[in-house]
């Protein structure tokens, strides 16, 4: 039979997502309710091995779920990569009674977690990350509020570059991953779409594209290039040289990550945090929350990680469909 769970640490690792803050909300006070005492980890890993810890009450967590970042910050640390690294934040773990971890993050986050499990920290992942690349879910914390931010962003710079007949190239987040510009592409009704999982490098198209809309009446061009592929600055000026159209790059950059999270984060987010409460309190260890096929569930560390996500072949086809 499964330990009981008396002690539930909490972290956020990585990069900051809008909706962190409702999750951590939701952790402590639904380990409260459970009747679990929980503690809270500042500055993610680093902040574990340099046992930065506090407890936290129900009122610790007041006044939060609107706020954009994380309360308890976060940091990359490159010690916690190590064996060594991973068993002193275990040992420490234990020195302070924590029996059951709560990590937020993404993929490289997992990991972590997946390596105080091995080293007997009771760890469950919640799903933190703006990019939506994480493959067992289809939502992921802060997502939401980073596309809507985007989109906003990127009808302002549309509304200039009309105006004076532009060509505009805005570069959105979204390191290895093609969501936000996929979904921005679509909702901003972009002429070009540069995806990681998809853009061949062949800037003649681009140009060709460019030309042609020209010859058929459109005044401006909107490009949303992903940071993965980046480089928006020079490639504005070999557009700019190629086509005689004035050509500008706007990258977004950390804007995406911050604001007020919209309902969805909040509550979406809600939801994962206080599942995650619970799966702990029942003995679960090594597991990730995710939704999925309108369902929240958890799954399996090992088998997350394992998974792979690919831009969908039909959205895909529908964001060159509609630039037409």
């Amino acid at each position: 039979m499964a330990k009981a769970i008396k002690t539930i640490g909490i972290l956020t690792s990585g990069g900051d997502a809008p909706g962190m803050n409702a999750a951590i909300r939701a952790v402590v006070r639904k380990a409260i309710t459970n009747g679990v005492n929980v503690k809270g980890i500042k500055r993610g890993y680093q902040g574990l091995l340099n046992e930065e810890i506090v407890d936290m009450q129900a009122r610790s967590v007041s006044d939060i779920i609107q706020r954009g970042g994380t309360i308890l910050g976060t940091a990359r640390c490159q010690e916690f990569k190590t064996e060594a690294g991973q068993q002193k934040g275990a040992d420490i773990c234990r020195k302070h009674g924590i029996d059951g971890l709560v990590v937020i993050g993404g993929d490289g986050s997992y990991q972590g977690a997946q390596a105080l499990s091995r080293h007997g920290i009771n760890t469950i992942g919640l799903p933190g990350t703006i990019d939506l690349d994480i493959a067992c879910t289809d939502y992921t914390i802060g997502f939401d509020t980073a596309v809507n931010t985007a989109m906003q962003a990127i009808d302002k710079v549309r509304d200039t570059s009309s105006s004076h007949e532009r060509c505009s190239i805005i570069e959105v987040m979204g390191r290895n991953a093609g969501y936000i510009a996929l979904w921005c592409g679509v909702a901003n009704g972009a002429e070009d779409i540069l995806l990681p999982e998809k853009y061949d490098y062949n800037e003649q198209n681009i140009i060709n594209n460019i030309i042609n809309n020209r010859k058929r009446g459109k005044t401006h061009h909107l490009i949303i290039n992903a940071e993965g592929i980046g480089h928006s600055t020079s490639m504005a000026r070999r557009i700019e040289a190629a086509t005689s159209v004035e050509t500008r790059a706007t990258i977004l950059g950390y804007m995406q990550r911050g604001g007020s999270p919209t309902c969805k984060d909040r509550y979406y987010a809600s939801i994962m945090g206080c599942l995650a409460a619970d799966i702990l309190c029942e003995g679960k260890t090594n597991r990730v929350v995710g939704y999925r096929h309108g369902e929240f569930k958890d799954f399996d560390i090992e088998e997350a990680l394992a998974m792979q996500k690919d831009i969908p072949e039909y959205e895909y086809k529908i964001s060159k469909l509609l630039a037409v």
